[in-house]
């Protein structure tokens, strides 16, 4: 039998963030239990910044009986004479009955002891409160908080418990609070509770209070005011995606509100506007015709008739805001930027400091220029010298996301050169999975040094990355070295970076470093991970032409015809295992004997004289020499007894081989 459960959890008003963090894996860990108590079932699970819910259209109100069965001893062994042995009453103890209740079984091996129980499904209603107690230990926020004279924590005080299976009110406790059929309104509808009868009553009452307890409701209804308001307003209003599951997470009945600012502050940085809108106050920006306005968006959580007290005060609260955000701007403008502050702040423990990290990186930027030709030295010199000098500003203090974007609005308005200024805006990137580019070699050389920097050095002082643990991003500066070598097509060689540059970080284990970028193209590359193993297996060390070789053969691989290629091709790998395929092999034309010896030759000439602009070319012309192969294997004995023919057929095969080596061993293939 079935029945409606509903289980409310009242808390005070959870922090968002650390509550949106644990968001992905609630449910998880709730049908877990339920699945280990036997109870599972569909359910839907809702929030707001008061209450956690979980809803259960139909739930069992008892587990279902299950059968218990207990295999012992041969029965040889478990009785003498008759006798029943220690082995015999041993099993009878572990099963909680008399030696006279346990039986036999014949499982085609002989007799064995054996014990069979019919055991009665417990009582939901029984489990539930032990369920609800291990579902919020489980909860992971990070942070927890005791109150009152509880040892005990949580991300917030639990103010209610509510867990009505049907109509019954089921007994249950979680830190102190008892199970009741009461629930809280909103806060501008009423402090006091209210109570329901059942599930139906209580979504009923809840909506009547003042609560959306649907936080795809509230979204929907912020992003439909938001579109009135653009509508009525002729703006646009930038729709950040993880600050809207913010303002869900701590709205119960969300109205989206337009406010202004003094026109004023439109003279910062539009970043600097946004940012202290955003992380400050929750707010939305506002833009017309793609320019900033000095209008925002604030979604308040009030129930009222009135908005316009509660727009006031934001404006009020925004105002000193950006007054500070503009102190700082026009101190830094006056200071300039200056990188000799840089020698003060430590980077990290065994690698100096800012300063010191940066005459690293001008060295890496160096030999990176001269390995990409590029003419601008001196320029290059400069950036990578300014390219932490912002750390030092008021403003990069107060909101440390900025850095690098406000040496760019410093180094523009100081007269620096485009090519300086757009560098140490585009230093840090790529940031993220979807994140954007350096847009020229100039900026990628500085974004490259930066990270190379990072890799050597923290490798060089033991800082290396293990399990999931990778506080200084190192993981995400190879994925970026790969990516920018990618898009802008640079020949970038991390064994011979590090033999260049290894001078300037003791200790450095190249070995190790270069095991864990090579790891990395395994993430990197959505591609048959032994096709990355055929690659490396070439011996080629260019990032940028390893990523084009993949990208060339994966196709190939993916293909429906490729189990007939891999077979002719891992032959070709097998007869020339014995031969080293590393040296340049003769082949005399004199003795070939047959016509496929013949064919085979002259289509591999023609092809390994040719010139291909790209590898999906020359793999293609490769391939096509299966017709060729397959003959030759079908027609001609390779071990002839004359050893010289001998010799000439395999060096014809191992020519063949090291063509593909060239590009992939593919005989490290698999499918």
């Amino acid at each position: 039998m079935n029945k409606p459960l509903l289980i409310e959890i009242g808390v005070e008003e959870l922090p968002a963030i650390p509550f949106l963090n644990e968001l992905p894996n609630i449910e998880k860990k709730w049908s877990d239990i339920l699945e280990k108590n036997r109870l599972l079932c569909d359910f839907d699970f809702f929030y707001t910044p008061r209450r956690l819910v979980l809803w259960h259209r139909e739930f069992q109100i008892s587990q279902e009986d299950s059968v218990i069965e207990q295999f012992g001893a041969p029965v040889k062994i478990a009785y003498k004479d008759g006798i029943p042995t220690g082995a015999a009453l041993g099993f009878a103890k572990k099963c909680g009955v008399d030696i006279s209740e346990i039986g036999k079984i014949d499982q085609g091996k002989g007799e064995v002891l054996y014990f069979k129980q019919e055991v009665a499904g417990t009582q939901a209603k029984v489990l539930l409160n032990d369920m609800v107690n291990e579902f919020i230990s489980s909860l992971n926020f990070g942070k927890s908080m005791r109150w009152a004279s509880r040892t005990d924590s949580f991300i917030r005080p639990i103010r209610s418990l509510s867990i009505i299976l049907g109509e019954e009110i089921v007994d249950a406790e979680l830190f102190g609070v008892k199970s009741s059929n009461y629930s809280f309104a909103h806060r501008m509808v009423s402090y006091e509770p209210f109570t329901y009868s059942f599930a139906g009553d209580y979504f009923c009452k809840l909506d009547k209070n003042g609560v959306i307890l649907y936080p795809d409701e509230r979204r929907e209804k912020i992003l439909s005011q938001m579109k009135d308001i653009e509508q009525r307003h002729n703006v646009k209003i930038d729709i950040d995606k993880e600050l809207l599951e913010e303002v869900v997470a701590i709205t119960e009945y969300p109205t989206a509100l337009i406010g202004q600012f003094d026109v004023e502050f439109l003279e910062l940085p539009e970043e600097v506007i946004v940012t202290s809108m955003k992380e400050h106050q929750r707010y939305f920006a506002v833009y017309k015709n793609d320019k900033l306005t000095n209008n925002f968006i604030v979604v308040s959580n009030s129930k009222t008739e009135d908005f316009g007290y509660i727009i006031s005060g934001n404006e009020k609260v925004l105002r000193p805001r950006l007054a500070d955000a503009m102190f700082f701007y026009k101190n830094d403008i006056k200071k300039g930027l200056s990188n000799e502050g840089l020698k003060k702040l430590v980077f990290v423990e065994g690698l100096g400091s800012m300063y010191d990290k940066c005459e690293r990186e001008a060295k890496i930027a160096s030999y990176l220029a001269d390995v990409f030709k590029v003419e601008e030295k001196e320029l290059l010199q400069k950036a990578v010298m300014l390219s932490k000098a912002d750390l030092m500003s008021e403003m990069v203090y107060e909101f440390t996301e900025l850095q690098g974007l406000m040496g760019y609005y410093y180094a523009q308005i100081a007269n620096e050169d485009k090519l300086v200024y757009t560098a140490l805006k585009e230093q840090y990137l790529p940031d993220g999975e979807d994140s954007e580019l350096p847009s020229n070699v100039f900026s990628s050389i500085v974004a490259l040094s930066y990270k190379l920097d990072n890799l050597m050095g923290l490798f060089s002082v033991g800082k290396i990355p293990t399990g999931s643990k990778d506080p200084f991003g190192l993981r995400r500066a190879a994925a970026g070295i790969v990516k920018i070598a990618m898009e802008h097509k640079l020949a970038i060689d991390l064994s011979k970076i590090i033999d260049a540059l290894s001078a300037n970080y003791k200790n450095l284990d190249k070995k190790a470093l270069i095991e864990f970028f090579t790891e990395r193209l395994f993430k990197i590359f959505e591609v048959n991970p032994t096709v990355i193993k055929a690659v490396l297996a070439s011996g080629e060390t260019d990032i940028y032409k390893v990523s084009q070789k993949l990208c060339a053969l994966n196709p190939i691989v993916q293909s429906d015809n490729f189990k007939e290629y891999v077979a002719t091709f891992k032959r070709v790998a097998n007869i020339i295992k014995d031969i080293d395929t590393s040296k340049a092999l003769s082949i005399d034309e004199k003795l070939f004997e047959n016509k496929e010896e013949i064919e085979l030759y002259t289509k591999y000439t023609q092809i390994s004289s040719k010139t291909y602009e790209t590898y999906e070319e020359e793999l293609e012309a490769l391939f096509s020499l299966k017709t060729q192969l397959d003959n030759f294997f079908e027609n001609v004995f390779v071990n002839h007894e004359n050893e010289a023919i001998k010799t000439n057929r395999k060096n014809l095969i191992g020519l063949v081989y090291q063509g593909f080596k060239n590009i992939a061993d593919i005989k490290e293939i698999t499918i």
